[in-house]
């Protein structure tokens, strides 16, 4: 105890000089003000393990903040539920000069539900403070603790929270005296973490880093947490929501999952029960029962957010959500798991890191219940791996999109926890094809037929279109299609949920003045339908690497009927190739009698590249807008 004692006099000391000395803005060195919008002058947190149903948390930190950007560095949020509560809440603002502006305590906070929008039952709440507006730079201290009953998940230590914060000092340290076994995976991190015992027996891990640069925004970067300083950190032994168990591997979390928060939580009604067989007894083929009920569960339930109960684990069983017809993620799957089971159909609830900026995967050699923030459902038919996202009332079966494909997930089974990998979607699946015939008059007006065809991970590009009313979704299309008075006079929106889903549009419209008539002469723009307004930023000395998060192509042919087959071209058609590593683009123009011919083809090919390629993809953007807005011009023979 008395070495716990000294080791947290120390921070507090060591926290305290530091604080005297480091307030004033223009002490920060000069090396840190690069790209920075805030720097944290001096960090301590620490988590002290006192017993498996003991932790706290405690936090010191100074920031800087330097403009507008670096505000949310001076926010402090601290969350709390039942099994989470706050011990002490403090802090002092300070202008450039280090003079004291403010002080605030734990009446300053503002105590607000941390429920999102869409929950309907959460039991988070989170104290809120964030300066009032003062003049840049200023420096805001603050302290808090906070005490859980829970050690399964510890919070993960990042020093460099965001991009534009730079850090002076951080040091994280973990106080373990609990006795049990702990793991921690470091990520990128200058130094190894130094170990050393107390007198009593406790073992203290610590983590320092000094002087780190601002990461700065990169446009196609690669997520931050594979280039930014992390620790995660687990104990073998843990209790959660009263319930203990160890776990070193996946498999052994898996099965802690499987035993304590998911058995026994399927039981159905008799009714259920039979209903279910009933609506299958037809069906020979597993796969096409599966799908009956999955489509079933579909329209009986709607997703809501749930996070009380265990820690917001285990799922509610299957009989409510049968009952009141609705469920988180968790609910949902464990309750299709459920309705599978009448039918003897075996499926796997997953755990997944679910987004879709980037692809995050667990991590192969190292658990962590934290690493994951939704659950799907794997049906592990012989030779055909089918997945379900059980909280949308429209996805197809079997289908997932790219908000949770092609990376790693646990599966909690019965025999323990297997990581599996998701499906990946090819780019040349991803499909847009897209085929319009126009007619152009004399006048100059535009009139004729789209019809395009979505697949892969573009069969849900006009997901937000298919609820709206009529009035919605032609507004809606009008901004899609960057077409001038645009006048849509039919419009057609038809899915297929095959195994390979297909989304269809069609359109009929006008469009008057669209080409320009004059003396003889037309000119339009050639591409209608598709064109790449986009080219990313340049950026000088790139650090981190170019990465592609989703591949696809993009194919369009229109065809437009001029009004007299006497027309030539004025100026060289469009005919432009370009091929790089990340993809390729093509153009074309052709001119048959009274029929001009526009193709054009890009593609995208998913994937990591080194930082040298941002240049060239630069400027394949900077060439595919050109080659996008290329003018018609044609004049009389």
């Amino acid at each position: 105890m008395r070495a716990v004692f000294w080791i947290s006099l120390f921070c507090c000391l060591n926290f305290s000089v530091a604080a005297q000395t480091v307030y004033t803005a223009a002490s920060i060195p000069k090396e840190l003000m690069p790209y920075a919008s805030a720097v944290v002058r001096n960090e301590v947190v620490s988590t002290e393990v006192k017993s498996v149903d003991n932790v706290i948390y405690h936090v010191k930190r100074i920031v800087t903040i330097l403009n507008k950007n670096g505000d949310d560095e001076a926010e402090v949020n601290i969350f709390y539920d039942k099994a989470n509560s706050i011990k002490e809440m403090h802090g002092v603002v300070y202008d450039e000069f280090g003079k004291q502006v403010s002080k605030f305590t734990a009446g300053s906070f503002k105590d607000e539900s941390a429920a999102s929008d869409f929950s309907l039952f959460e039991d988070a709440r989170v104290k809120h403070y964030q300066p009032q507006s003062i003049s840049y730079p200023y420096t805001i201290e603050y302290e808090y603790e906070t005490r859980s009953r829970q050690s399964l998940n510890f919070h993960d230590w990042h020093p460099m929270r965001s991009r534009g914060v730079a850090v002076e000092k951080s040091i994280f340290t973990f106080i373990n005296r609990s006795g049990f076994n702990v793991r921690y995976k470091e990520i990128n991190t200058p130094q190894q973490v130094e170990i050393t015992n107390s007198p009593e027996g406790s073992k203290v891990y610590t983590w320092k880093v000094d002087n780190i640069h601002a990461a700065r925004f990169e446009p196609y970067g690669p997520d931050p947490d594979l280039y930014r300083i992390g620790v995660k950190i687990t104990l073998e032994k843990f209790s959660y929501g009263g319930i203990e168990g160890t776990y070193t591997n996946w498999n052994d979390l898996g099965k802690w999952v499987y035993d304590k928060l998911l058995r026994g939580r399927q039981a159905l009604t008799p009714e259920t029960v039979s209903l279910i067989k009933q609506l299958t007894a037809d069906v020979k083929d597993p796969k096409d029962k599966a799908r009956k009920i999955y489509e079933y569960m579909q329209k009986k339930t709607h997703y809501i957010s749930v996070q009380i109960g265990i820690g917001g684990y285990q799922p509610f069983p299957a009989s409510d959500v049968d009952k009141l017809n609705y469920g988180d993620c968790k609910a949902l799957v464990n309750y299709m798991q459920a309705l599978l089971a009448t039918v003897n159909i075996n499926s796997w609830y997953c755990a997944v890191a679910a987004g879709s900026d980037y692809k995050s995967s667990l991590l192969p050699g190292f658990a962590s219940m934290g690493q994951a923030n939704h659950v799907i459902l794997c049906i592990p038919f012989t030779n055909d791996t089918t997945w379900l996202e059980c909280t949308s009332q429209k996805i197809p079966f079997g289908f997932l999109g790219n908000f949770t494909d092609n990376r790693n997930v646990l599966a909690c089974t019965p025999d323990g926890g297997k990581l599996l990998h998701t499906p990946k979607y090819i780019s040349n699946n991803n499909l847009q094809v897209r085929k319009a015939n126009f007619n152009i008059n004399h006048e100059g007006e535009l009139s004729g037929g789209i019809e395009t065809r979505f697949t892969g991970t573009q069969y849900d590009n006009r997901e937000e279109l298919v609820d709206k009313s009529e009035t919605e979704r032609l507004k809606a299309v009008a901004r899609i299609y960057a077409i001038n008075n645009l006048d849509i006079t039919e419009y057609g929106l038809t899915q297929n949920k095959t195994d390979e889903p297909v989304t269809t549009e069609t359109i009929r419209f006008s469009a008057p003045s669209y080409a320009s008539v004059t003396e003889g002469k037309v000119y339009f723009l050639l591409n209608a339908t598709n064109r790449t307004a986009r080219t990313p930023a340049e950026v000088r000395n790139r650090t981190t690497d170019v990465y592609i998060n989703d591949g696809y192509v993009d194919e369009d042919e229109i065809v437009y009927n001029l009004a007299s087959d006497s027309y030539r071209t004025e100026k060289i058609p469009l005919n432009i190739v370009i091929s790089k590593p990340f993809g390729s683009y093509s153009a074309t123009m052709q001119l048959k009698g009274n029929q001009l011919i526009y193709h054009r083809k890009i593609q995208l090919l998913a994937g990591t590249y080194s930082k040298t390629v941002y240049d060239d993809l630069v400027d394949f953007y900077r060439r595919v807008g050109d080659a996008d807005a290329y003018g018609v011009a044609l004049v009389k023979k």
